[in-house]
């Protein structure tokens, strides 16, 4: 396979002209005519080697260099750096800003060819070292919640799942919840107003590295580590976001033993994109007519995904004592899918929880829905072994 070349300027006859120069020569080219461009291409397709004009109206080579080196992505991506400027003291700021290498405009082609060449080589030096590392960098298990709509109990039964999961492991657990807009769990858990959700998908994909999003975590007293939605509904926009929430969640998965998302409600496009990247799916269902058609709609259109149906789990959440709720056999039935665990209602105890800013399964563990969900964090534990 050749490798890939990224050209970054807003020049259209440099991109040109240079890009066809290292197409004859075998290479694999790719162009961005501006620094954001650039940086998204750079995280998204990987290319071997990036070069890298300075001179660019809105991010200067410099910047973008110094943002490919923060992310864990594009840190040991080799970058050329040309531009028209030859004065010493711009080269010094290029080379403190990330440039493995510098030319200046014009260049003779056999000149830019030794310095691609050069480049490349150290790539694959380097490569095996890399390798090494990959292997042995920690993925987390990822567990997305979800349900066919509001108001069947998913923030609840996320929160308490990771305090579960923590309590099993002793270990890291993120409790992240991923709905601006709508968040709920920052004034449940004692830690309302967070914006460290919002700071991640406003900016830049390649800003989102895994030290930006480990500062964003908020420590709670459960021991748990929180990445909170807002409250603020106009930051409902911010969903639209689907190539930061990507990232996002790999990085995630990067700083935990296990990571549970609040998915909120329904299949919008951001959950589409996180869904596969989850190792465990749970759709949260209660025992009533309308709710079972809608969640079997969902079940279907998550297997649409390509996901296999096998691994979503479904769990039936009797979230208040009512004789309209149908038996757990019933709704089996109705849905078409397996019911993998029904949680006794206990309104009061969940209740007495947000009161003491803590997941139930913290303040009442010995209650016989904490127990129950208890069993589904094992479940989950149990499947991380046998991988």
């Amino acid at each position: 396979m050749s490798e890939k070349i990224l050209i970054v300027d807003d020049d259209i006859d440099t991109l040109r002209l240079v890009g066809l120069l290292l197409q004859k020569q075998g290479y694999e080219i790719s162009a961005a005519t501006s620094g954001e461009q650039g940086l998204s291409k750079a995280l998204n397709e990987k290319p071997d080697i990036i070069l890298l004009d300075v001179m660019m109206p809105d991010m200067d080579g410099y910047e973008v260099a110094r943002r490919l080196r923060k992310n864990p992505t594009t840190k040991s991506t080799p970058v050329l750096m040309f531009t028209a400027k030859s004065q010493l003291d711009d080269k010094v700021t290029g080379f403190e800003a990330g440039a493995d290498d510098y030319l200046t405009k014009p260049t003779h082609p056999a000149e830019l060819q030794a310095h691609v060449r050069a480049l490349l080589a150290r790539v694959g030096a380097r490569n095996v070292d890399e390798v090494e590392t990959s292997q042995h960098e920690h993925h987390g298990r990822v567990i997305g919640v979800l349900s066919a709509r509001g108001g069947l109990g998913v923030s609840t039964f996320a929160s308490n799942l990771a305090g579960a999961l923590f309590t099993r492991v002793q270990s890291d657990v993120v409790l992240a919840e991923l709905t601006p807009g709508q968040g709920t769990l920052g004034m449940d858990l004692g830690t309302p107003r967070q914006n460290g959700l919002n700071e991640l998908l406003s900016g830049t994909p390649a800003e989102i590295t895994r030290e930006k999003v480990s500062s964003m975590l908020v420590p709670h007293n459960s021991g748990l580590k929180l990445l909170l939605a807002s409250e603020n509904p106009r930051d409902i926009q911010l969903t639209s976001q689907t190539d930061h929430y990507e990232i996002l969640v790999t990085r995630l998965a990067m700083l935990a033993r296990f990571v549970v998302l609040d998915l909120g409600s329904g299949l919008p496009p951001f959950v589409q994109k996180i869904l596969p990247l989850c190792t465990d799916r749970i759709v949260v269902v209660e025992g009533l007519p309308n709710t079972i058609t809608h969640t079997k709609m969902l079940l279907d259109e998550i297997a649409d995904l390509g996901i296999d149906r096998m691994s979503i789990s479904v769990i039936l959440n009797n979230r208040v004592r009512s004789e309209t709720q149908m038996p757990w056999t019933e709704v089996q039935k109705n849905l078409g899918h397996s019911i993998a665990a029904t949680l006794t209602p206990a309104p009061e105890m969940f209740m007495a929880a947000t009161r003491v800013n803590m997941p139930a399964i913290f303040s009442q563990p010995t209650n016989i829905t904490s127990q129950q969900i208890l069993k589904i964090a094992d479940q989950i534990i149990e499947r991380e072994k046998a991988k």
